[in-house]
């Protein structure tokens, strides 16, 4: 049995189903196309037949322009961590858009929002904004080049994401095919247009391998500026770090003098001090996004005066960084608005709603016969199809993605919003209620898939 051919069948009935729902979005869609290559401005929100078209947000709802509704456990990928329009929020940013949204100078809300995440992140003595985390990534990495004499290369995880620039496009989702021996993996371009030599400057390194990890960078140390990881891999499938992982890529990168990197864009959502805060590590430069900015565009990066001094005027040989709207004040006072309602007990309140849904899950997974699991810690989940236990990238690449591409487009059905991949966040909009929904929607559709995988992936049937 080809099991392409039974997919195509499959998914092709799916997206049948989904284009007699979404009509309006259909024809959102078409004239996207007109004036926006491939329909959207942002690949990640695209799946095909075509994405449904928002119209409002309310809460951990929204409701797109065919009339229905949805509970959002995407949440803008994790940024709405106080899920959509949330009242301080909309206040803060409403009285500033009043007395102007963007100025050539600085403005106090900077200063607040940095004094935040000083406060909260041990490890961050000075921060510098930026509007996204492709650019906090860049100018991290940047920073350590810098500091660390001229040094160029750079380690980073296989499935790691740190944004769209050169280096970060690295091995990012390559297929298993490219990947090479997991004793040294290849550097995978992400996409065409990232030259050969930036891809000669990125070793790359498989997560929670810590022997092959230590093979490699010891083998570059000479050559190697930094070490750039996410605490947890998040769009690779929300993967949490085994026999502590970090705290020896903290060891031995203080050991080689080498420079380590936590990127928490997405992690900073799991406690009050972040990813690095839960373990009681300190890196040397921490770069933030999603969260800090309160649902509006934003970047940051952080870490010791003696490294983050390089961007200070004041000083004799200073690297020039701007932005036209690098902490601008709408972004701040929404910012400083998200962080002074995230006090720690709500931090665990999102993350014991997270627990629940993370074990509800691998008891759906149990209940219906079929081999899988979730994957994440607090409020960030990943359910997988496979019948190993996920630890890195290539674990993720030999699961099933095909049913988790059918399963998104059934719980789209039942009115729940996930990523195409199943990533997953919680907001603190969110009650046990919609933990429950979630669970429902998602049992009935792994009896739905189940015969879809008996055909083509018998091995998952338990």
């Amino acid at each position: 049995m080809n099991k392409q051919i039974v997919f195509d069948e499959w998914i092709g009935r799916a997206r049948k189903k989904f284009e007699e729902r979404n009509p309006k979005s259909a024809m959102m869609y078409e004239k996207a196309q007109k004036y926006l290559p491939g329909g959207d401005t942002r690949t990640a929100t695209f799946f095909k037949p075509y994405p449904v078209f928002t119209k409002e947000g309310k809460g951990c709802r929204f409701y797109d322009v065919d009339g229905h509704v949805y509970i959002d456990f995407l949440n803008n990928y994790t940024s709405l961590i106080h899920g959509h329009a949330h009242p301080a929020i909309v206040k803060a940013v409403t009285e500033q858009v009043k007395r102007g949204t963007v100025f050539a100078t600085p403005v106090e809300s900077q200063i607040l929002l940095a004094e935040i995440i000083c406060g909260r992140v041990k490890s961050v003595e000075q921060v510098r904004f930026q509007n996204s985390g492709t650019e906090a990534t860049m100018h991290a990495i940047r920073a350590a080049r810098i500091f660390s004499g001229g040094k160029s290369k750079v380690v980073k995880m296989e499935g790691g994401y740190h944004g769209t620039h050169d280096v970060a496009e690295v091995s990012v989702c390559p297929t298993l095919e490219e990947v090479g021996p997991v004793s040294r993996p290849r550097s995978v371009p992400n996409s065409s247009g990232i030259p050969k030599s930036v891809c000669e400057e990125v070793i790359v390194v498989p997560f929670n391998n810590k022997e092959v990890t230590e093979k490699l960078i010891r083998e570059y140390q000479e050559e190697i500026a930094c070490v750039i990881v996410e605490p947890m891999l998040g769009s690779a499938g929300m993967i949490p770090q085994e026999d502590g992982y970090l705290e020896f890529l903290r060891d031995l990168t203080r050991k080689l003098d080498i420079l380590l990197i936590f990127d928490e864009v997405i992690c900073f959502r799991l406690g009050y001090g972040g990813a690095q805060g839960l373990y009681g590590i300190e890196p040397d430069l921490t770069v933030f996004g999603k969260i800090i900015g309160g649902g509006f565009p934003v970047g940051a990066f952080g870490g010791r005066k003696e490294i983050m001094k390089v961007f200070s005027p004041q000083e004799k040989s200073f690297v020039p960084q701007s932005g036209t709207f690098n902490g601008n004040p709408v972004t701040m006072e929404a910012g400083i608005a998200s962080l002074e309602a995230l006090a720690p007990d709500v931090f665990e309140r999102i993350n014991s709603l997270g627990d629940s849904l993370i074990r509800g899950v691998d008891l759906a997974f149990e209940r219906s016969g079929i081999k899988g699991m979730s994957t994440g810690l607090g409020s960030l989940s990943n359910p997988h199809f496979s019948s190993e236990r996920i630890r890195d990238y290539r674990g993720v690449g030999r699961g099933n993605l095909e049913a988790m591409h059918l399963v998104h487009l059934g719980l789209l059905e039942r009115g729940i919003n996930i990523a195409q991949r199943g990533e997953t966040s919680v907001s603190t909009a969110m009650t046990e209620k919609e933990i429950s929904s979630y669970l429902t929607a998602f049992e009935e559709c792994l009896a739905e898939v189940k015969p879809f995988i008996e055909q083509t992936a018998p091995e998952l049937i338990q």
